[in-house]
């Protein structure tokens, strides 16, 4: 049960199937018993151009409902104001046009400028650098803060060693150094602090780029497929829990499933992956006791375990909006198109500075799918030549609650036509944790 819930929660693998469903639309209430329906609320989000039904609310008996003629121009669902409507909605500050279907990924990947495919060994050790230095720094403020100033001192941390992360993904993605032994060594030590294995997340992060935004094939965040969500009580709560409050640390979840079974990995891929589970069980064995040894139990919560929850929300929330929105759709592998989900299916989100510094720019990630082989110290300069070039096709934020908010609130069970279903339409009497998340985050888009 516990490995069914783990796969269900994080990246399905059984077939995708949609449920007929009604959506409802929202409405401007006018005066008692007369509704007013705008245009932008009769258009389906993603890409279906269909009328959506008018749903009167069901909680008020109400005699008869007077049709209101609003004099404003329908709108496409391609419009510019429509998508203006939508980006505020979500709390995105621009939602992209659709991707023509003829342009392909290597057309995109020939505008962007040599020099962003370039390693540079001294920009890469300076983030080793910056990674190392951030990291001690937190550790000491661990040690000297009071109580009270400790939840700050974890942030830093759990955000400095997530610089650390960054350092392993650039390695695996062989745009590190230009030898690949030192790569391998490197991201094997940075990733031994999260207690993550280099190799195993390495082959399951390749898949996540070859099938971006595939239905059942992409190994990141997939919509929960309907057919999951009905099978079983248990298993449905245990859904709704997992993609509302702890969402944004799902990603243990994903770690546990994904990287520690043998049996999830080709032959040709087992010796390797071996050697990072010898590796980290290695570091648990000597690493955890000597912290137990010098500052007990409660000194390895404080110093370990909580900037490792830190890093985790990180991850979760990073990787949740890289890719997760009402309007990106996932795609089954006949329909899917590899320049529409790299291009269209990335969200590039900016953060505070200091996390865009600790964490080496990994939430400048539109060209990091245009190509992975992309170094992180040029990741700027490649968003800015897709910005002159493909720029109306891009999707951008900047965070906000809004964003979360819509993510964790509505981002839920997959519809071919919607993309998503929000679990309070499909399961209301079940969905307590969501209606607790839509009282309780602040709805700031800004």
């Amino acid at each position: 049960m516990a490995s069914r819930i783990a796969d269900s929660l994080f990246a399905f693998t059984g077939p995708q199937q949609c449920l007929p469903r009604f959506p409802k639309v929202a409405s401007a209430r006018v005066s008692p018993g007369v509704y007013a329906v705008r245009p932008i609320d009769l258009l389906l989000k993603g890409n279906a151009h269909r009328r959506r039904r008018f749903v009167a609310p069901a909680k008020k008996r109400i005699g008869c409902i007077k049709a209101v003629s609003v004099p404003v121009a329908p709108l496409s669902a391609d419009s510019a104001e429509d998508r203006e409507q939508l980006a505020e909605s979500y709390g995105f500050n621009q939602i992209g046009e659709d991707l023509p279907d003829n342009v392909t990924l290597k057309d995109i990947m020939d505008t962007l400028p040599k020099e962003v495919f370039e390693i540079d060994d001294v920009k890469a050790w300076k983030s080793v650098l910056i990674s190392v230095t951030s990291y001690t720094l937190g550790l000491f403020m661990i040690a000297k803060a009071p109580w009270y100033l400790l939840p700050l001192a974890w942030a830093w941390t759990g955000t400095a060693v997530t610089g650390f992360f960054v350092i392993g993904h650039d390695c695996a993605h062989k745009s590190f150094s230009k030898n690949k032994l030192v790569e391998d060594i490197v991201g094997t030590l940075a990733f031994l602090p999260l207690v993550y294995p280099y190799e195993p997340w390495r082959f399951k992060h390749d898949r996540h780029h070859a099938k971006t935004n595939m239905l059942v094939h992409d190994t990141a965040w997939q919509p929960v497929p309907p057919e999951e969500f009905d099978s079983s009580p248990v298993l449905r709560k245990a859904i709704i829990f997992g993609y509302g409050p702890i969402r944004p640390w799902l990603s243990i979840a994903h770690w546990v499933n994904w990287h520690f079974n043998l049996r999830k990995f080709r032959a040709s891929e087992v010796n390797r992956v071996k050697i990072s589970l010898a590796c980290v069980f290695a570091f648990m064995a000597v690493g955890w006791p000597l912290i137990v040894y010098k500052v007990g139990i409660l000194g390895w919560v404080k110093f370990w375990l909580m900037p490792w929850l830190g890093y985790h929300f990180w991850m979760s929330t990073f990787t949740m909006v890289h890719h997760t929105a009402p309007h990106i759709p996932f795609k089954p592998a006949d329909e899917w198109n590899a320049a529409q989900a790299q291009l269209n299916g990335t969200v590039h989100c900016d953060y505070p500075s200091w996390i865009e510094i600790l964490c080496h720019d990994i939430n400048v990630h539109i060209p990091h799918h245009i190509s992975p082989r992309i170094p992180s110290y040029n990741l700027r300069a490649a968003h800015e030549s897709i910005q002159e070039n493909w720029g109306k096709y891009t999707n951008l934020a900047t965070w906000n609650w809004r964003l979360m908010k819509t993510i964790m609130t509505v981002c839920h069970v997959y519809d071919k036509e919607e993309n998503y279903i929000p679990f309070d339409r499909l399961a209301p009497e079940e969905s307590q944790p969501i209606a607790f998340l839509k009282k309780a985050m602040p709805d700031y888009a800004a």
